[in-house]
């Protein structure tokens, strides 16, 4: 079952939990698809199912920021053991590449990489749980944490909100105007019938007229 399909089915109210619980696990350190849940709930808003977008960036920046300040906590006292026992459990996710991928990005980059690793899939799921790992000041990981967390989900659900309202707006002035031109065409096609019809019809008079003219009269 598709994500927006399995939405549609929890009540308006539940999905704000959803999509909470979802980005939370994932910023966490468990590989979710969080961005997919967001951004489905976020065109879902758009169309006027009962979900209002304000609370929904807000609770998803609520369960990015929380997953990743528990994902801080567990890699800082689990270490390193934490992240070979993630490789065991999620190979595809938490391979000694992507670990080795992820230390580079944050040894170079700091603060930065929690901020902007909110926006890579990879980044998003390691960025908790490797900060921890590697000892960053939590007040460094914690602002960036909040501001990644702000521009990513809020941004996000801005966003695919805003652009659900523009397509739902053209589509339905797009039906308006194939309306307005299948009726046009169907004028004018109608007319053209007519017309042609007419001139068939003229066409035959003509026809038995001049046919009439050409029997020589009878004494």
């Amino acid at each position: 079952m598709h994500v927006q399909e399995w939405l549609d089915t929890v009540p308006a109210g539940a999905v704000y939990a959803v999509v909470a619980l979802v980005i939370g696990l994932e910023s966490l350190g468990i590989p979710l698809p969080g961005e997919i849940v967001l951004v489905s709930a976020a065109l879902m808003s758009s169309q006027h199912s009962g979900i209002n977008p304000v609370v929904l960036g807000l609770c998803a920046t609520a369960g990015a920021v929380v997953g990743d300040s528990i994902g801080y906590a567990i890699g800082r006292k689990g270490g390193r053991p934490l992240l070979a026992w993630l490789g065991r459990k999620f190979p595809r996710h938490f391979s000694e590449g992507h670990v080795a991928t992820a230390e580079r990005s944050f040894e170079k980059w700091g603060m930065w990489a929690v901020f902007f690793g909110r926006f890579v899939a990879l980044l998003r799921i390691f960025a908790g749980p490797l900060a921890g790992v590697l000892h960053m000041p939590y007040w460094k990981f914690l602002i960036a944490n909040v501001l990644g967390g702000i521009c990513w989900a809020g941004g996000t659900t801005a966003v695919v909100h805003y652009v659900g309202v523009v397509a739902e707006d053209w589509l339905k002035r797009f039906s308006y105007l194939g309306l307005a031109a299948a009726v046009l065409i169907g004028l004018t096609s109608m007319l053209l019938v007519r017309r042609r019809a007419k001139k068939a019809a003229a066409a035959r008079e003509r026809e038995a007229a001049q046919a009439a003219e050409a029997v020589p009269a009878v004494d």
